[in-house]
């Protein structure tokens, strides 16, 4: 059996429910639980480095406050708890460019524990996942991370930012070559590349999906919503490669999808899966 992680980054307060509903109703109804990185009080001035506008902004008019936590979109927070094939991560605070590798002392603390706080306020469950905007964290913010919550979702690892007591369970990864990783009870995960993403070729996206998933016992799959309505412009090809991928995973007899929960407490095949790619 293999297993798929479905993680789509950038949920926040400006995130229109209809493009969520079109996206991942595929899903849902086949049964697919879906990850959403859900940032909880997004910044929403947010700019890349280059100084051009956020993508998850794709829908917003300017005149919004500089910040909006996830309560201040309730038809966004009903339809989430309407809809529990959906499940939340942590995206980071606010996404301001590189906030996790950026931040660091008690400003780190802040946005983490404050985070953490706003989800609650929107009456969210405390969630379990981690992920970092853009995959990247300091050796500062993953130790502060890994102590609020049991997994982390990221690209890669690398070993100069890692804290020197994980190098040796680092390097024994290293060695076996497995994609994801564990240090006690934190469960660090890695990604193939955003496989779902607009700056791909579509014409072999799913080509490409099948191949990442073939040998994998456990695989991340990423991508970003406002991606499909880039700068606000629907792209129906892209959404149709998108719902081509979940009638993929839903008809292969040996491929289960699973949330980041699940990894919490897997049953057998789960667990044999998990110590194959090096979570166990």
């Amino acid at each position: 059996m293999r297993y798929v992680i479905i993680r789509d980054d950038d949920t926040c307060a400006l995130t229109p429910v209809a493009c969520l509903e079109e996206l991942y109703r595929p899903f849902l109804q086949r049964g697919l639980p879906v990850n959403l990185a859900a940032i909880p009080r997004v910044n929403t001035r947010a700019v890349w480095r280059d100084g051009s506008p956020e993508g998850f902004r794709a829908f917003a008019s300017g005149k919004e406050p500089p910040h909006l936590a996830l309560a201040d979109n309730p038809d966004l927070v009903g339809y989430l708890k309407a809809n529990p094939g959906f499940r939340l991560a942590l995206h980071g605070y606010e996404h301001t460019y590189m906030e996790f590798q950026r931040a660091r002392g008690a400003d780190l603390v802040h946005r983490l524990d404050h985070g953490l706080k706003f989800f609650a306020q929107a009456g969210f469950s405390p969630p379990t996942t981690f992920v970092a905007p853009y995959d990247q964290l300091s050796r500062a913010a993953l130790c502060e991370v890994t102590q609020r919550l049991p997994i982390l979702s990221t690209g890669w690892f690398e070993l100069g930012r890692l804290p020197v007591r994980w190098w040796p369970v680092y390097l024994r990864k290293k060695l076996r070559r497995t994609p994801h990783w564990r240090v006690g009870t934190t469960r660090l995960l890695t990604h193939p590349g955003c496989l779902l993403s607009h700056q791909r070729d579509l014409s072999r996206m799913l080509d490409t999906i099948r191949r990442a998933l073939e040998n994998a016992p456990l695989t991340v799959l990423v991508t970003h919503w406002w991606e499909y309505f880039h700068r606000g412009v629907r792209n129906p090809a892209y959404i149709d490669v998108l719902h081509q991928t979940a009638a993929l995973l839903a008809s292969e007899a040996d491929i289960r999808v699973i949330s980041f929960d699940d990894l919490l407490h897997p049953d057998a095949a789960l667990g044999e899966a998990l110590r194959a790619s090096g979570l166990g």
